[in-house]
């Protein structure tokens, strides 16, 4: 039996006015991804629809046969896709889901002029380039070992292949050597591709970054040089310059790539889910169970706590990879000058927005002179300020947010504001403030020198210049505060069924790289969008080593060899290993991994949670060196997380305020030391038994390694995970925030009971005129945990209709069915709203008259065939009226723009002796 799989998402909407709006990837109303059982002619399938669907793009691969098709009617669209999904020659049907052009902070950019000043400053800073040095990359380097051979794809935003450091050219024999643009400059993901073969990017310089950090050639004025600068690279543009994607041009970037013969595909690209079903997340997961290893960033949602796992990264098999800071800080500063007692001196600066600087030269102004106060120019100034109009306000960053800051300044006339920073670097601030010319930030040295001068009584004049004009030049900076530790922003797993992700780290916060010749050409970003290119580069230089393009293996020697880390919040470390639901194995070491002579036959474990608690696993321990070698295993804990910050909380805690302890896991070994030949093998019953002392009501997820030290000194880690608890014991469905509201509050506003919404004509909700003189309900579902199917039931509140009369049961509710949005599988935690027009999920529509919903969400490893699988709650009851058409009117007319009449159709309240009027009415 074909499942309309809505196998993974949201249904697609009959009506732009019901698209589901989700803290999530969006729906594409009408756009449907079609997996066919066989091979068959796109084309022809298509013209089976007599003109009611145009194809969007045909998706025949070796790896995936299908297309993406676009019902040209969206109201009828989800009865079209219900039927195609019962065709023999169907596999599976799907919505097109929309996913955003990959996240990261642009800290800092600068050109290539020839007239750059190199600096470095603060502390013992040496010239090599520091996540190489992290992650071992240096010693590949030294070898000569550079990646050559190997082909590595980019799905992103395209590469700007003419920068001198990325090869100047595109095709055969250029760094970049291969791809195509699928969607052209204007997509914006809900218009038309215009696709076509030059994968150009010179407007959004994600992914010239990124190829950056793969493969840029060191003629460069700052000394950068990729990973693997030895590699070819792909481009698969999937993003215009601005918007979003479908997913089914990413499903068709994945098998161009594989069919282009790249032997490992990196995507910094995803959205929330916590499902590994998810289709995109499917389709990759094939291609790596067909040998092509894929690297894809594990996400920027750190702050969303545990539990939060992006696709599709999230898939079986993909390679998630997380974020560490750089131990160093780079920033490409604009240059300017300063004088103190007449004294000139050089110093760098960031330009912000606004950034109206030039000519200007004023003397510096502050606040106070507390260098370390957090607070700094949080509260309105003191009556005895000057006019600050001549002055440039110095202000310092830290808790309250920028414009706060700027709009204290600007109401004692301040329109120059400099920022000096609270952590290593510079940042570009944002502070649109009216009154305000421009804003800066300047490094936390250069501002305190500054207070201290002025403290001293000492004029500072400051001499701005236009930073999109000035000299650059690169400052490095010490990073004590984060350097080496998980960035905050790198997102937890793991997925909701317990699956391990992030697989490892490597770094992404501070990275400088390659941007478009247009917008800078060079560029200090920051995300896990940086961490997953320097992993495919790392894969390539282990294919060079190892002879072998495994993604299993490769995985497996990664893991093993990668280094853990201190969980550190806030500058401060903590006494416990960071959790493997963070971390993975720790940060990548290439070098350890390309030599490791023993191989570990798994990169994790996963003991599940306490329903599904599988504690006895087995693992292999292979010997490939020459001699013998005697291993002994420990057990060594990471931090438990609690998911819930009490036992009562319906929401997982969000960092900061995730709880961590040091109760750990015991693990029993057998053996738990033994000899291995040369060429020997063993293998290893692991059992655990799950952490005592813990509050299992706030789902604590336990982690840690497996330490397995050999008398060669090798030393490897195998990390697993576990959940003390029952996942589906916990509450998946916040009934107490899921709601009917008006459709057009912002706010989602609960309404009062009995209600009464007008809804658009049956088929009209497309209008917009008559969108607008509607008043449509909306329902407001939030998931406090992931449900694999959310489940929505019309329920009649009287027996008046001859629908009602006939209302199904399901699950002991009346019910005349669904919206047409639901049943909605596979769903992040978040929440999901739907503006209902009254069409059900069969394309019919519900009559006029007065109803409830009910809500019910499928919990965590759940049945969804049982009643008391789910989490159930009800909205108010309210009424519901169609506007109806003036008989002098018709529909043709109104749509050319034409004035039209309408009325509203009558609904009264409903008693015994009005029903049968009632239904006659409302029938009119």
């Amino acid at each position: 039996m074909v499942r309309l799989d809505l196998a993974t998402v949201l249904l697609a909407v009959a009506a732009a006015v019901n698209a589901v709006q989700v803290d999530t990837p969006e729906v594409l109303p009408g756009a449907y991804i079609v997996e066919y059982e066989n091979d068959q002619d796109t084309n022809a399938f298509v013209r089976k629809f007599g003109g009611r669907a145009s194809l969007r793009k045909d998706l025949r691969f070796k790896l995936f046969k299908g297309a993406s098709i676009q019902f040209k009617d969206t109201k009828n669209a989800e009865e079209m896709a219900a039927k195609v999904a019962k065709l023999p020659t169907i596999k599976r049907i799907f919505p097109v889901r929309r996913y955003p052009i990959p996240q990261h902070d642009v800290l800092s950019t600068g050109d290539d002029a020839a007239a750059l000043v190199k600096r470095q400053l603060g502390g013992n800073v040496t010239n090599s380039f520091s996540p190489h040095l992290m992650t071992q990359v240096n010693k590949f380097k030294e070898a000569g070992i550079t990646g050559k051979g190997i082909k590595i794809a980019v799905i992103d935003t395209g590469i700007d292949y003419t920068h001198p450091a990325l090869g100047g050219c595109f095709g055969p024999g250029c760094l970049v050597s291969y791809g195509a643009d699928l969607v052209g400059d204007a997509f914006n993901g809900a218009n038309q591709p215009r696709p076509d073969n030059d994968p150009v990017d010179n407007c959004n310089g994600h992914g010239t970054h990124v190829a950056g950090i793969i493969a840029a050639q060191s003629n460069n004025p700052y000394g950068i040089v990729g990973a693997a600068e030895g590699v070819q690279l792909g481009a698969y543009r999937v993003f215009g310059c601005q918007g979003d994607v479908g997913n089914d041009l990413l499903i068709a970037a994945y098998n161009m790539a594989y069919e282009a013969g790249s032997d490992i595909i990196t995507a910094s690209i995803g959205g929330a889910s916590g499902w590994s079903e998810d289709p995109w997340a499917a389709v990759v997961s094939r291609i790596v169970e067909n040998g092509v290893p894929c690297v894809v960033s594990a996400g920027n949602d750190g702050a969303a706590g545990v539990f939060y796992a992006s696709t599709a990264a999230n898939g079986k098999q993909v390679t998630a990879i997380a974020s560490v800071d750089n131990v160093i800080t780079p920033a490409l500063l604009a240059n300017a000058t300063y004088q103190i007692d007449s004294k000139s001196e050089f110093f760098g600066f960031t330009g912000g927005d606004p950034q109206s600087w030039n000519s200007v030269s004023l003397p510096l102004w502050t606040v106070n002179y507390n260098t370390t106060d957090e607070a700094h120019g949080c509260d309105p100034y003191p009556a005895s300020t000057p006019n600050l109009s001549g002055y440039i306000v110095l202000i310092r960053r830290g808790s309250c947010t920028f414009v706060q800051k700027v709009e204290n300044a600007v109401a004692k006339g301040a329109r120059y504001v400099i920022f000096y920073n609270n952590v290593p670097g510079t940042l570009s601030v944002t502070a649109r403030v009216p009154g305000l010319s421009a804003v800066a930030t300047i490094p936390s040295g250069t501002g305190e020198l500054w207070v201290k001068a002025l403290e001293s009584g000492k004029r500072v004049l400051v001499n701005m210049a236009n930073p999109s004009t000035a000299p650059k030049f690169l400052a490095n900076f010490d990073n004590p505060t984060s350097g080496g530790y998980l960035s905050s922003f790198t997102s937890w797993g793991p997925t909701f069924e317990v699956e391990s992700k992030p697989q490892f780290s490597t770094p992404g916060g501070y990275i400088l790289s390659t941007y478009p010749r247009l917008l800078g050409s060079y560029g200090v970003l920051s995300g896990t969008s940086m961490a997953c290119p320097l992993a495919a580069a790392i894969y390539a230089l282990v294919m060079n080593v190892r002879g072998t393009k495994d993604p299993k293996t490769i995985e497996n020697l990664l893991s093993s060899t990668a280094k853990p880390n201190l969980f550190r919040r806030d500058g401060v470390s903590s006494p416990y290993l960071a959790p493997v639901p963070q971390q993975g194995a720790g940060l990548v070491q290439a070098w350890d991994a390309a030599k490791a002579t023993t191989l570990l036959s798994t990169s994790g474990l996963s003991f599940n949670d306490t329903d599904h608690f599988n504690p006895v696993q087995t693992f292999t321990v292979s010997n490939t060196g020459s001699s013998s070698v005697t291993y002994s295993l420990s057990n060594v804990g990471a931090a438990t997380a609690y998911t819930y910050s009490s036992p009562g909380a319906l929401t997982p805690a969000s960092l900061p305020s995730v709880e961590l302890t040091g109760n750990f896991a015991s693990l029993a070994f057998t053996p738990s030391t033994f000899t291995l030949g040369a060429g020997q093998r063993r293998i290893v019953t692991v059992k655990a038994t799950a952490p005592t002392g813990l509050d299992v009501k706030r789902l604590p997820v336990y982690s840690g390694y497996i330490a397995i030290n050999g008398s060669d000194s090798s030393a490897l880690s195998l990390p697993y995970l576990g959940v003390a608890g029952s996942l589906h014991s916990v509450v998946v469905l916040n009934s107490d925030n899921t709601l009917l509201a008006r459709a057009r509050d912002s706010t989602n506003s609960p309404v009062a009971a009995n209600l009464t919404f007008t809804l658009p004509p049956p088929g009209q909700s497309n209008i917009t005129a008559v969108r607008n003189r509607a008043d449509m309900p909306k329902l407001v579902v939030t998931l406090a945990m992931g449900s694999a199917m959310i489940r929505v039931d019309v329920v009649p509140m009287t027996n008046c209709s001859t629908a009602a009369q006939n209302a199904k049961v399901v699950f002991g509710t009346r019910t005349l069915g669904q919206p047409e949005e639901f049943p909605s599988w596979y769903n992040p935690r978040g929440t999901l709203q739907y503006a209902w027009d009254g069409r059900l999920a069969d394309g019919s529509y519900v009559p006029a008259g007065r109803y409830k919903l009910t809500v019910r969400a499928l919990r965590i490893f759940g049945d969804e065939s049982k009643s008391e699988e789910y989490d159930v709650t009800e909205t108010v009851p309210f009424r519901i009226r169609y506007l109806t058409e003036g008989k002098t009117q018709k529909r043709k007319r109104f749509v050319k723009g034409e004035r039209a009449l309408w009325t509203v159709g009558v609904e009264r309240r409903q008693t015994p002796e009005q029903c049968e009027a009632d239904e006659r009415t409302l029938k009119q």
